[in-house]
């Protein structure tokens, strides 16, 4: 290996890097805990800006690709760490859970969705599939003493192991059929030899579908989504409803739009099953739910369902709408779960719909803050959301799929019914109880930060548009 090679690794260098030295710091700032959480936000700041010193190409025999395409999901992954890092400050107080390897593993799973990103070989996806997915099995039950947080991290641990292994045989089958574990190599021996013909090559596709849909918690393979959401510490539901669905549809970018490209018309019918049943499961069972972060977890499963829209367009243009929109719902999602927090003290937990009537009224900005979320998850203009949805439906008409576009309107005006109901709760309805605000300038940061790109990507989208444009054309080469 030489030195010339770590170059297009950099900000994957930088981030594990900054996991080691937060758990070693940690073990001598136990009492100083703003330190550890403050270190983290250098950390994962200054890895971010190496992405602009980062060199583009292959290294390690083309296991590791790093180029724009990667770059962009990257970008996500760091600002989900960052704004996910701002909204734990309070919330580990709170709770009286402050432990210095929560910002371990939240740096480390980053890490993982990094090298998921950028894999250009079979086991390095693998590789970062499973860093990230350890890291956040853990976080997921890091309340300890909370049952459901228990009960949450067990029940991701076995789905997840199940899904884990689900790949492997996929990979091993693909590995029968094309003798190679490199994407590129896999790519040119399907486009020179006429594998549909081989039953190997189906079931691997489906393994491997199966196992990126439990990933982005697409129907059937969802299971595990409403439960984790609901007992996972809030700050670390709100980082992983993005990140590794993110990670998820990088991965499915990669091996599907490119390594997979001559058996489209095989993933594709298989995509378009799990994007209906998904959107249709995702918005129907959130109209009934009444615990907040159960509404979120299938809201989180209907725009995944969204979202893969992109993907079965099978084109650039598809999949610059896809990661678009995945840039937009981390925005919305974000300031959803940091107005959730606000809400969350020591004696008022605000979980429950409910506990959000009145609350425009006591806390004017607050409420108007959670109305522009409210209305971006629901695709209203002028909010990032309906641009999200407008570019990723418009892709699928001009790829044949005008009905796909349609019934993916459809369950979007229905998802408006428990969007709009927490509006309604918030301006129509009277306080039950006095509702205190927790005081944090980190949640407010977060806030602030999330609300600003929701307005601004939904007024001014163009720029952001053409960067997910020019990033993807990397893919194709």
């Amino acid at each position: 290996m030489q030195i010339s090679e770590l170059g297009p690794l950099l900000p994957e260098l930088i981030i594990a890097s900054l996991g080691l030295v937060l758990l070693i710091v940690e073990a001598f700032l136990i009492k100083r805990k703003e330190i550890v959480a403050a270190l983290a936000l250098l950390g994962t700041f200054a890895a971010f800006y190496s992405l602009t010193y980062t060199s583009f190409g292959p290294a390690f025999s083309d296991m590791f690709i790093s180029d724009g395409y990667g770059v962009f999901f990257k970008i996500i992954f760091f600002v989900n760490l960052i704004l996910s890092i701002l909204m734990s400050v309070r919330y580990l107080k709170t709770e009286d859970s402050f432990h210095g390897e929560y910002y371990c593993l939240l740096v480390f799973a980053t890490c993982g969705m990094m090298i998921m990103a950028s894999a250009g070989n079979m086991v390095t996806l693998y590789l970062g599939l499973e860093l990230m997915a350890l890291s956040t099995y853990v976080l997921a039950g890091f309340n300890r003493h909370d049952s459901k947080s228990t009960e949450a991290a067990i029940k991701y641990f076995l789905t997840g192991g199940f899904s884990t292994a689900l790949l492997l045989y996929g990979i091993a089958l693909m590995y029968g059929v094309t003798g190679s574990m490199d994407l590129k190599a896999i790519a040119v021996y399907i486009a020179e030899h006429n594998v549909r013909e081989n039953p190997m090559s189906t079931i691997a596709l489906v393994l491997m579908a199966s196992a990126f849909a439990f990933k982005i918690a697409a129907v059937p393979f969802h299971m595990w989504a409403p439960d984790v959401y609901e007992g996972a510490p809030t700050p670390v539901t709100a980082f992983m409803s993005i990140g590794p669905k993110a990670a998820g549809f990088a991965v499915l970018g990669r091996v599907f739009l490119y390594t997979f490209a001559q058996l489209a018309p095989d993933w594709t019918t298989m995509l378009i099953a799990l994007s209906i049943l998904t959107m249709c499961v995702g918005n129907v069972m959130a109209l009934v739910q009444t615990n907040i972060k159960r509404m979120l977890a299938y809201s989180s499963i209907a725009h995944a369902g969204y979202a893969l829209i992109g993907i079965i367009a099978a084109t650039p243009e598809g999949m610059s709408a896809s990661m678009n929109y995945l840039l937009i719902y981390m925005f919305m999602n974000i300031g959803a779960f940091s107005v959730i927090l606000l809400l969350n003290t020591k004696d008022f937990k605000g979980l429950e719909i409910s506990d959000y009537a009145g609350l425009a009224k006591a806390h004017p900005i607050v409420g108007a803050a959670m109305l522009i979320f409210m209305f971006s998850l629901t695709g209203i203009p002028p909010m990032a959301g309906f641009v999200g949805k407008f570019y990723v439906f418009m892709s699928a008409v001009r790829s044949g799929y005008m009905w796909l576009a349609v019934l993916a309107v459809i369950f979007s005006v229905i998802s408006a019914f428990f969007y709009l109901r927490i509006v309604m709760y918030m301006y129509m309805k009277e306080p039950e109880r006095e509702v205190e605000l927790a005081h944090s300038n980190a949640l407010g940061v977060s806030l602030g930060v999330a609300a600003a790109f929701v307005l601004l990507i939904g007024i001014a989208p163009q720029r952001f548009l053409e960067f997910a444009k020019a990033t993807v054309r990397t893919l194709y080469f």
